[in-house]
């Protein structure tokens, strides 16, 4: 009989064999690229915005999980109130569970306008597969619009209204009838509207993946208007723009905008439990799902159990307690400046831009033709492909600041610490990023630096 490892066993495993079992069993290819900026460390501890490594040293987190870290690491709010449930069944089908009909009663208090309907999942990506269920069989149409530059999960409905080739391309044909439109611009979202066909246009409020991105002022505001005009349902993805990222619970009611359908996830679960949401009227539900007949066509196993939904009552909680979108507006505003000083002093920096503690730090790359030859063409990948990355383990390594790059944008480092970020650190995020940008001062030499690990 093979051996099993069991849980006593695995906290104890060294930094190598962590790596040779996720190379074996996981994902060889992950392996090699998060060692090329030596991101696979064996971390053993985490609070809130401190973790620490199996040597003890201690890092800030910058990169708070894609935003699912709003309350920080292992809150113990949310923790105890796992606590308070244990002795719950956690799933069982048969029945009307407690939590997920307090935290949907909970959700409806704080999201804007109507929305009252709320279908609980696992992700992100989840919650996105059911928006576009719900607006299909809603309105009786197929067409969907999405933004170019998006994203809103990898898997394959979600994948189809993503807005970057690279993933998409060796999973084609994806979902039929999935149109891209340009992020930011009303005038093509309404020629794209103007048949009447579209069930639904889905959006971010920024674009995170997509490298940080605000659309002007006054956008978000004109696609409603669009979408009301042309009987097309408006689906926004608050999955990691809500819950107080930028700076208002969530990002819409800057310019005072209900969707028909939110998506929601990532910091819902409190950092602790994986949770996913869409959250609809109650006209556009009934529509789609009223009735018994039509009751369970769209459902999900784990989706609504009593502790992911504990955790997120939990959640709400804290963040409505300690006001985290205030916090993160008045934080964020503090960085933002910090770091738009930076750029005036260091022309490496090609823009800073964001809301609330939702911040894209963009690098200029570099077309250097010899160095590219000398290299085998390696400096123009990481050029873009991988600048940031250089940052982000140069922070990790000789810093020890957490941070990564944007999907979509890999020349743009994220800044996402979970909300209850302290000044003192922040500070010391800027320090760092300027002294690394003081000591290479164009792409060329940080390449350099880091092409021995690369090759």
């Amino acid at each position: 009989m093979k051996k099993l490892i069991s849980i006593e066993e695995g906290l104890e495993i060294t930094e190598k064999e962590l790596r040779e079992l996720h190379r074996e069993y996981l994902n060889p290819g992950l392996v090699t690229t998060m060692g090329l900026v030596k991101f696979d460390r064996l971390y053993k501890e985490a609070s809130g915005c401190i973790i620490k490594d199996s040597q003890g040293q201690e890092y800030i987190d910058f990169l708070g999980g894609y935003g699912a870290l709003n309350l920080g690491h292992n809150p113990p709010e949310v923790l105890k109130a796992l606590e308070k449930v244990k002795n719950l069944p956690n799933i069982l089908q048969a029945s009307l569970g407690v939590a997920p009909a307090v935290l949907a009663h909970n959700l409806a208090q704080i999201t804007p306008g109507d929305l009252k309907r709320t279908f609980f999942c696992n992700s992100g990506a989840e919650a996105v597969e059911g928006a576009l269920k719900l607006a299909r069989i809603a309105t009786k149409k197929e067409k969907i619009i999405y933004c170019e530059g998006s994203f809103h999960g990898k898997t394959f409905g979600a994948l189809s209204v993503t807005g970057r080739e690279k993933y998409k391309l060796p999973f084609q044909p994806l979902v039929p009838n999935c149109h891209p439109v340009p992020f930011g611009d009303a005038e093509s979202l309404e020629q794209a509207l103007k048949s009447g066909d579209a069930a639904a246009f889905i959006v971010e409020c920024i674009q995170g993946e997509g490298g940080i991105i605000v659309p002007p002022q006054g956008y978000l505001k004109r696609v409603r208007e669009l979408c009301t005009r042309y009987n097309t349902l408006l689906i926004i993805d608050e999955i990691q723009t809500g819950l107080g990222r930028t700076g208002k619970m969530f990002a819409c009611e800057y310019e005072d905008v209900v969707p028909d359908i939110m998506c929601l996830a990532k910091s819902l679960g409190g950092g602790v439990m994986p949770i996913g949401a869409y959250i609809t009227t109650e006209k556009i539900h009934n529509s789609a799902y009223g009735g018994m007949d039509k009751a369970i066509l769209h459902t999900s196993t784990f989706g609504g159990n009593n502790l992911a939904c504990s955790a997120g009552i939990a959640a709400l909680e804290f963040i409505l307690k300690n006001n985290l979108p205030l916090e993160a507006e008045k934080k964020g505003q503090y960085l933002l400046s910090k770091l738009k000083g930076l750029q005036e002093m260091y022309p490496i920096i090609k823009e800073v831009r964001g809301k609330g503690l939702m911040i894209g730090l963009e690098l200029k790359g570099s077309n250097n033709t010899l160095l590219n030859r000398l290299s085998g063409g390696t400096l123009e990948n990481l050029a873009h492909e991988y600048f940031a990355s250089l940052v982000a383990g140069q922070l990790l390594n000789e810093y020890h600041i957490i941070t990564a790059y944007t999907l979509n944008n890999p020349n743009v480092i994220r800044i996402e610490p979970p909300l209850t970020i302290e000044y003192e650190q922040m500070d010391k995020l800027v320090w760092a990023l300027e002294d690394i940008f003081q000591k290479n001062k164009s792409f060329i030499k940080m390449a350099i630096a880091n092409l021995k690990n690369v090759l």
